[in-house]
């Protein structure tokens, strides 16, 4: 039986964030992770290239029960501070749109960071071990034990870093939220988080033919919309404005796509005709959107007037085209779920933990961190920062 200072169940980005800063102050610490590859959900992100934080983190774009959670990790280890760290190791990185910033090389640079500050501060890891058993103790110097596959280990401290249910090809599971369960604290209800929408009307069928077409367009829900790339697949669409705008999503709920998210189409179609325009309308659209997207909005919008000139069509159909590109109505009949989601939404209810700290209000010594915790961020590098600053904060206390 061993004893540690602080255990940390789940070798992801935010529990080795949580280890080598806690090993740093001195501590004591066992990382435990039933994988027998370490970090490999940082390996996979962006593409293998790591979108490991973002220039424009903010409050508010975080979704919580309670916004107002994440404010104090997100100040106590900004984003100023990884890029800190990795200009340190010297990892080469670049800035993408909306602020994202992406390593040159590989995903396995961050990991590899991770992992040798992890070993120069004493951090110890234990890969493909299972945990059977988690208990508590009256004693001070014990307050855990975690029985394992790999023997007993016992702990003043434990962080539950578990990650979430999506992509549970990868191994992620419901353990972090039993632990939560198991200590009497509250579950935010879960749902898969930046994700794909499927269809199974009309356009099911439209989206495969275009499958593999990328454009930028503004996705709108009630009060959310995002302007970035769309991707129509074989399943429906994708890409990152898809993803975003899945967040808010509820089944039942209709989405509304502009294509001519910087123009207005009402005004450039009336004029095209008071210009006596002897083009159709399909060629007229080519100008601004690709052909095998034109010849399906012909089907569906204009079919009576596809091989007439623009002076010939009425002003009302000319409008209400306009307004068909920048209100496409469409109505998911559901996502593609946690097997391709990025993140899980929901879980460890906020109102249960500290924000300073992190540590269970229920259950003293008990701290949870990174996507297992009811804070998800926008795509684009926010979920990363959301676990340096989780497991770094929690780190200052364990």
């Amino acid at each position: 039986m061993s004893q540690f200072d602080a255990i940390i169940v789940g070798g992801g980005a935010s529990g080795l964030m949580c280890a080598l800063t806690a090993g740093q102050r001195g501590r004591k610490v066992l990382v435990l992770d039933h994988s027998d590859k370490i970090g490999a959900k940082i390996l996979l992100s962006g593409g293998g290239r790591c979108n490991f934080t973002n220039l424009f983190i903010e409050p508010e774009c975080y979704l919580s029960a309670n916004p107002h959670f994440c404010k104090s990790a997100l100040k106590r280890f900004t984003q100023w501070d990884f890029i800190a760290m990795i200009e340190k190791h010297g990892i080469s990185y670049h800035e993408r749109e909306h602020g994202q910033l992406f390593c040159d090389e590989s995903a396995r640079d961050i990991l590899n960071m991770l992992l040798t500050e992890c070993e120069q501060a004493g951090v110890t890891i234990q890969s493909r071990c299972e945990i059977t058993a988690i208990t508590t103790s009256e004693h001070k110097t014990t307050a855990f034990q975690v029985t394992t596959n790999k023997g007993c280990f016992n702990s003043q401290s434990l962080v539950i870093s578990t990650g979430g249910l999506s992509i549970p090809t990868m191994g992620y599971s419901g353990f972090g939220y039993a632990v939560a369960k198991q200590f009497g604290m509250q579950i935010i209800p879960l749902k898969a988080g930046l994700v794909p929408f499927m269809f199974s009307d009309q356009y099911k069928a439209i989206f495969e033919r275009l499958s593999g077409l990328a454009l930028e367009a503004t996705l709108s829900l009630g009060n959310h919309s995002f302007t970035e790339n769309i991707l129509f697949t074989h399943r429906g669409l994708s890409g990152p404005a898809v993803l975003q705008l899945s967040n808010y999503w509820q089944p039942g709920d209709s989405i509304a796509i502009n294509l001519l998210p910087n123009n207005n189409p009402e005004q450039w179609l009336l004029s095209a005709k008071q210009g006596h325009s002897k083009k159709q309308l399909s060629n007229l659209l080519l100008q601004k959107l690709p052909k095998s997207l034109v010849l399906e909005l012909e089907k569906l919008f204009w079919p009576t007037w596809a091989n007439r000139p623009m002076t010939d069509i009425p002003d009302t159909v000319l409008i209400d085209t306009a307004n068909n590109l920048q209100h496409w109505k469409l109505k998911p009949s559901g996502t593609e779920g946690y097997r391709t989601a990025e993140v899980t939404l929901g879980g460890i209810d906020t109102q249960q933990l500290s924000s300073k700290t992190m540590e269970s209000t229920t259950q003293p010594g008990l701290y949870f961190i990174g996507e297992v915790v009811d804070v998800t961020g926008y795509l684009g590098g926010f979920n990363f920062q959301w676990a340096w600053s989780s497991g770094y904060t929690a780190a200052q206390f364990i």
